[in-house]
């Protein structure tokens, strides 16, 4: 059986989960509320303050499915709780971050500014070179600082770019000169 699948979701309180018809997971929080339309396939029960995720049958697809799901599920009772937040840095000679109302202004370079608008649900500050996204929805607060990253990567000769707080870049030596 899934390792990740069996284990039961431990709801916290002041948190509150309704499953309705064809899976359908409302989760609900001191932070907001989460929805989400789960396979199907899964029978999701709420049994003594836990969620459990079981499985028809061991088949590839559902034994794929089984930890999906469960998981799914756990990370809406995260974000309700304690929400989820990346942080990434600016680095490089003149490249900078802003926050102009809802909008995050970046100088990477180019010959203008990168403008990006904050996502609804969710929250950029900028602190100095780092940039923090902060919301409930795990998937978008990752989907949104890809995005950030994106507009400027990391090169790996002089680091210069937006990376992610804990990323490690692998840096290449430049060229040499004639011997």
């Amino acid at each position: 059986m899934s390792r990740i699948g069996r284990q039961p979701v431990a709801v916290p309180a002041g948190v509150e989960v309704k499953i309705a018809e064809n899976n359908f997971v409302t989760v609900k929080g001191a932070k907001g509320t989460l929805e989400k339309a789960l396979p199907t396939e899964m029978s999701i029960k709420l049994e003594d303050g836990q969620v459990v995720v079981t499985r028809p049958n061991d088949l590839k697809k559902m034994k794929s499915l089984h930890g999906l799901t469960r998981t799914l599920i756990q990370n809406m009772v995260i974000g309700v709780s304690q929400g989820y937040e990346k942080t990434l840095e600016v680095n490089g000679v003149g490249y900078k971050a802003a926050k102009q109302g809802k909008k995050l202004v970046l100088s990477l370079g180019y010959s203008h500014p990168v403008e990006m608008e904050d996502p609804e649900g969710l929250e950029s500050s900028v602190d100095g070179n780092k940039i923090v996204v902060k919301g409930i929805d795990k998937e978008k607060v990752g989907q949104y600082a890809a995005e950030i990253r994106d507009k400027r990567r990391p090169e790996p000769y002089k680091g210069k770019g937006i990376k992610y707080a804990d990323e490690v870049i692998r840096r290449k030596v430049g060229k040499t000169g004639k011997k």
